[in-house]
């Protein structure tokens, strides 16, 4: 019998590929279900890899049911080694007829946004400038050494003491971004070297965990400001009440944990002091002794145990860690400004899925750009850029801005950049503004 050269055909291209709606991947959101997610209109089903997900599961697990690609261009930096491991993952394909995402998103403003990174990837934004990197580690080492020369040069004294403490604390603020640089894998060209780097600089130079750090910032970066998938702000509802609609929805539902018209003056003792020396200092040692993180866990010891080699000959047990308590403490005011500042006054909401351009921008706000506040914020005054574009070198942010506000300016989105105080200033407005919208939706609706 003459072979049917229809069959022949078929089967040299390969099975025929499974295809799907919006509505079937939506439908596979998680919660306790399947999920699914697209990546350039690829459907892929996550549900047994969240788990062994490099990222962390939770990070994953935000985007299941929904269109992933623009975060999974964000985050990746080897795109063509990433897909060959997901080929496993994959299940099929979008149907012909169905929109590259979601038919609810702006066509126009995610084709532009792609187009402006297309664009930025022209114009070698990408590239870091090593020798900057390199002068920032030098200068942290440089504080670092200089701490400890002022008490072995001048003494114990109250003075040095205070002295010493101030720039530990600088040294810490400011390897807190350089750690940062690394985790976003901003300073090398390679995932390897950045993550060895960043192993050193946030492990020995700070004594905090590296898989801590990932677990929580890229949550984050992932959904910025979005109740529940958002790590940094589950502050809400248990000590303030964040943002002009979820304050209302709490005072609706009559929830009072606390007396939240009053959260921008308790904010000055729960928020900036606390948050590092009260919390943070501890939490790091259960996240990876629960996690047998062993690697971050030594990493973490070296850090302690340099600072007491150093110290403890010269002001002793007590006053090493009383130095060490005064230096967090001085960090955390600096960490928790800096990093509040551009979004607890900004919009905050449940996940509605929108363009991944418009979620950055209103859930992030920039500061004046200036060489103090570009050193004092690790660059992060320009935090629009940077969670438009979390890969990117944080020397090259003022670069992409003009284009970045042009984008906004065409589709009538907000990009707001403001001086530093009223920055910090803002924070105590907008708590004070949402503490009163839960106080009357609580009494009156």
């Amino acid at each position: 019998m003459a072979p049917d050269p229809v069959a022949a055909e078929t089967a040299a291209q390969g099975p025929t590929p499974r295809y799907f709606t919006w509505d079937e991947v939506a439908q596979r959101s998680g919660r306790g279900k399947e999920q699914w997610l697209v990546i350039d209109r690829k459907v892929y089903n996550v549900t047994k890899f969240t788990r062994r997900h490099p990222g962390g599961s939770r990070v994953i697990s935000h985007y299941a049911g929904q269109d992933a690609t623009d975060p999974f261009v964000a985050f990746h930096i080897n795109q063509g080694l990433v897909r060959k491991y997901m080929s496993s993952l994959l299940i099929g394909e979008l149907s012909p007829e169905q929109p590259s995402f979601e038919p609810t998103k702006n066509k126009e403003l995610t084709d532009e946004f792609r187009e402006l990174q297309a664009t930025m990837e022209r114009m070698g934004l990408m590239k870091p400038n090593h020798v900057f990197f390199l002068m920032h580690l030098l200068h942290i080492l440089l504080l670092d050494v200089t701490a400890w020369l002022i008490l072995w040069l001048f003494g114990t004294s109250f003075v040095p003491f205070v002295l010493c403490a101030v720039l530990l604390s600088t040294v810490q603020a400011q390897a807190g971004w350089l750690q940062h640089d690394l985790g976003h894998l901003s300073v090398f060209s390679t995932s390897t070297w950045n993550h060895l780097v960043h192993h050193f600089v946030i492990g020995h130079l700070k004594g905090a965990p590296a898989s801590w750090w990932n677990h929580l910032h890229f949550q984050h970066h992932a959904k910025p400001n979005c109740f529940c998938k958002d790590p940094d702000i589950n502050m809400h509802p248990f000590f303030f009440a964040l943002g002009k609609i979820l304050s209302v929805e709490l005072g609706k539902q009559k929830k009072k944990y606390m007396p939240y018209n009053h959260q921008h003056k308790y904010f000055f003792l729960i928020g900036p002091p606390a948050l590092l020396p009260a919390y943070f200092q501890w939490y790091i040692f259960y996240f990876v002794i629960k996690r047998k993180k062993w690697v971050d866990l030594a990493w973490m010891t070296s850090f302690y145990v340099r600072i007491f080699l150093t110290y403890v000959p010269l002001l002793g047990l007590k006053g090493s860690l009383g130095l060490l308590f005064l230096a967090r403490f001085l960090e955390s005011n600096w960490f928790v400004w800096v990093t509040q500042m551009n979004h607890i006054p900004m919009h905050i909401d449940h996940d509605r899925n929108v363009v991944w351009f418009s979620m950055q921008v209103r859930a992030t706000c920039n500061v004046h750009k200036s060489a103090f506040n570009d050193w004092f914020s690790g660059h992060l005054n320009f935090q629009i850029e940077h969670h438009l574009f979390p890969r990117m070198p944080r020397h090259n942010y003022h670069k992409v801005a003009p284009l970045v506000q042009s984008l906004c300016a065409k589709h009538g989105i907000e990009y707001q950049s403001k001086p530093l105080l009223s920055a910090f200033a803002d924070i105590v407005h907008s708590l004070k503004e949402s503490g009163q919208l839960w106080l009357d939706a609580y009494l009156h609706q």
